[in-house]
Parts: C-alpha cells; structure tokens; sequence
C-alpha cells in the first residue's frame, strides 16, 4: 500500500496530499470460514503516510475523545519519522493495552470521530496506526519497564476482563503483590471468551496476560468469588479489592413465546463458539443449515450475526426497533457482517414467538414495522408501531442481544454490603472506592454495559485510588 501521492512525513499539507488508506482487509468469501482476524497490519511506508496525515493541531480534539486521553499526536510524529518503538512507548504509557484496544475500540466514535480533520476530509488512520506501532514494538523485543520493589501491600482483583487486567497492570508497576480471581479456567474475561476472535485473537490476550504472569500477578482460575470465597475471606487474605465482574446477565425477552426451544442469549452462545468453557457446561448450540435471527443492534448482536454466518447458518438476520442512525453497535462491524452476508431488518420490533408444528420450538417472529418519534430521555428518538404493519421472519434460533445486567451474587452474599443505585450497578466515590473502605470497582458493574476502553479508564483509576488509600492510612 502507498500514498495516492508522494509526500514528506510530518509535511503540513499531507493530510490533503494523502488519502486515507484502510488497513488490509481478507474478503468476505474467504474469512467466513474462518475466525482468523480479518484485518492486517499496513506496511511500514504506509504507517509513516498515514501518520503524516496529523495536522498536530494544538488542541488535539482526538485526546478528548480518547477515555484514556492518550498522547495520540505525540506517536503519530514519531510514526511518521519511522521511530516505531519510541512511538510504541508513548502509546503504552497512557495505555495498559494498547494492541488490544486498537483492535475493538470503535474509533469512529472515539478518537478519529472526533479527529479535526473530519471537518474537510477523512479523519486520520489512528487505530490502524496504534495496532501497527504496538505490534511492530511486540515483534521487535519491545520490554516493559522493571516494576518496582516489593511494597508489602497485597491487593485481590475480581475478574480478568479488560478491568481486571488494566488494574493488575498498573498496580504490579507500583510494587504490589497482586492476585486475580476468575471464575473461568481461562483467563481474559470477555476479551477471551466474549469477543470473537476474528476481531481479537486470542494468542494476544494470552500475550498480555503471561506478561503480568513474569512481573509478579498471581491467577486463581476456576473460583467464583461469592460462591466459592467470600468477601470476609478476601478481606482477611488481602489488604484492597478491585472489582472487575462486568455486568454479564442478559436482559431477559418479555413477549409471548420467549420460552420456546431455540431462544437463547447471545452470551453463551458467543462463549460456546469461542472457547471451551467447562464452567457453563451447556449442551452444543447447533446452528448450520439454520435460519438464525439477532435481536438488538448493539456489537454484541453484530457479533453473533458473524459468528452465525461462520458456523454454518443458513442466514442470519437482525431484528431492530430503531434505524441505522440510532443502532449503537459500531459502523465498522456493522459494515463487515453485511459483507459477510448478514441482513438487517431495521425499525422492526418483535413482538410474538410462534412455535413449529411440534409446538415447542421457534419457528416464526411475528413482528411490527416501527417509525420514529419524539427523542426520548436518552435523547434518541423513541419508536413507536406502525398500525397494521405486522410481518413475520422465519427462524429456527433466536439470540437476544438487548443488553445485560449485573449478575447478582447469591443470596445472602457479603457482597450485599456493597451500596448500588436503581440499576443494580455498584456505587462507588471519586477514587472508584465502595460504600466498603478498600473495596473498589470499576467496568460494566459499574456504569453498565460499556467499552473495553472505558472498563481500562475505570481500572487505572482505581489503582490509583488504591495507592492513595495505602499512602493515607495510618501506620
């Protein structure tokens, strides 16, 4: 790949004298029989054009738009000069995984959305580029600095998802003697067994987590943390808690026929296809050769629409209430599963499962034609039914995808201590500190259903809220 025309890295017209260039790209017909990444790295001369295309204006608006407020400016000058490793650097120093984040985060509403350059032309190339410089440093031997000494304070992470992992990170780097919990015997949380791997392989999760692993982190795999330890025994063994638990019970489907066989939630069929996961011990979601509907429009549907296609599925359809310019899910993923063969049916609501000839499987939704109308709380406009547009979409299995919840712990749980709002999310100060001093939580549990990024924002600052309790207590 190169630059429709030859330009000077770092020149100040680049942005208007070099396209943009997507990164390479495997064609639909090849990765839907596979769940090998579909995206490859840019050659290093297309790195250099691609960074050269930042103005480095003086009010970087792309930093704001980055929860982690990243020095993006900063490492696409040294990527435009060909200094990759320095530029690696930088990236990792506002970010505790930076070749994972390049990889899921939805840049187009983070930072390239907010890119200045929107304004007369594309935005420039930034994840493409942090995947290129972070690989690039990975593959050159890039080390981590040293953490430092042994402080003698010990801290328990619940979780090894994206939080779990960014706290544990960060708090190795300060000295502490640092134990994660995680309830699957494999580590990664949703990066390993939530998100497919044709967006994120799972060879580099277990790259970073065997990076922690060598500085020192501790993993206890297989122990559910109000199940199999409580709360009184983790205050007994450690000195602060970080709660990374995410927020993984599916919103449950509330029309007639939501009970029939074949109606299932998207996360376990997403973990099934993902990892083994002994822990779930479901019996095997079968869908090839079926008709297989989505429900919602977030990228948890999107993902199970291209796992569906990769499986085998006869088709795969989404069912959504709301238009494009109102689906949540990420443009880039949505615009993959149409190329790999996906249908979406938007402003369409379900409202009635109909079984098969047997009686107790789905075989139909029966569905409403949806229009828009006044914007609602949130500010996206509400939807309301179209009267006498019902139509019905075959289907032999039926994922919904509306979201999730926090998975409560069991009854009668320690953890019922811990102070929540009307969501069921965890309350928690400015230092991401509990209604229990020294218990802290950050992620899904406590903002909802949300980005990898902010789940990473959320865990630096607990750790630091974490070091700021050690360094306030009396001695």
């Amino acid at each position: 790949m190169h630059p429709t025309t030859p330009t000077t890295p770092n020149s100040k017209y680049a942005w208007c004298l070099v396209r943009r260039d997507a990164p390479p790209k495997r064609a639909a017909a090849e990765r839907v029989g596979d769940f090998c990444e579909i995206y490859a790295n840019y050659d290093a001369a297309t790195v250099q054009a691609q960074a050269s295309r930042c103005i480095q204006c003086p009010d970087p608006l792309c930093m704001q738009g980055c929860p982690l407020s990243n020095r993006i400016p900063e490492w696409l000058a040294l990527a435009a000069q060909g200094d990759f490793m320095e530029a690696a650097l930088v990236s990792r120093s506002t970010s505790n995984m930076p070749e994972i984040c390049s990889r899921v985060c939805p840049q187009e509403r983070l930072c390239e959305g907010a890119c200045i350059l929107n304004g007369k032309t594309d935005p420039v190339a930034i994840g493409a580029v942090e995947r290129f410089i972070n690989d690039y440093a990975i593959a050159h031997g890039i080390t981590a600095p040293p953490p430092a000494p042994p402080n003698g304070h010990t801290v328990a992470i619940i979780g090894s998802g994206p939080g779990g992992i960014a706290c544990a990170d960060e708090l190795a780097q300060l000295g502490y003697d640092v134990t994660v919990f995680e309830a699957m015997l494999i580590p990664g949380g949703l990066l390993v067994n939530g998100i497919p791997a044709f967006k994120l392989e799972k060879h580099i999760v277990e790259r970073r987590i065997d990076t922690l692993a060598k500085r020192g982190v501790k993993f206890r795999l297989g122990v559910r943390v109000g199940w199999d330890i409580t709360l009184a025994d983790l205050r007994r063994d450690f000195e602060a808690i970080f709660l990374g638990v995410g927020a993984q019970k599916p919103k449950a489907l509330d029309i007639p026929g939501a009970d029939l066989r074949g109606v299932l939630p998207a996360l376990p069929f997403l973990i099934q296809k993902n990892v083994a996961s002994p822990v779930l011990n479901d019996a095997p979601i079968d869908v090839a050769g079926k008709r297989v509907a989505v429900l919602g429009g977030g990228d948890t549907a999107m993902d199970c629409l291209r796992t569906a296609l990769r499986c085998g599925a006869r088709e795969a359809v989404c069912l959504y209430r709301r238009d494009l310019a109102n689906m949540p899910g990420s443009r880039k993923e949505y615009a993959n599963a149409l190329e790999e063969g996906a249908r979406f049916e938007f402003l369409t609501n379900p409202v009635a499962l109909v079984p098969d000839a047997s009686g107790g499987a789905v075989a139909e939704v029966r569905c409403t034609r949806m229009e828009l109308g006044a914007p609602d709380a949130s500010g996206r406009r509400k939807p309301r039914a179209v009267p006498g547009s019902d139509f019905a979409v075959g289907a032999d299995l039926l994922l919904v995808a509306y979201g999730f919840d926090p998975a409560p712990f069991p009854p009668g749980s320690e953890f019922a201590q811990l102070a929540t709002d009307d969501w069921g999310g965890l309350r928690i100060d400015a230092n991401q500190m509990t209604s229990v001093p020294g218990v802290f939580a950050g992620g899904d549990s406590v903002r909802g259903p949300s980005l990898v990024v902010h789940a990473v924002r959320d865990a630096r600052r607990a750790a630091q809220g974490i070091h700021r309790f050690f360094q306030s207590a009396p001695r």
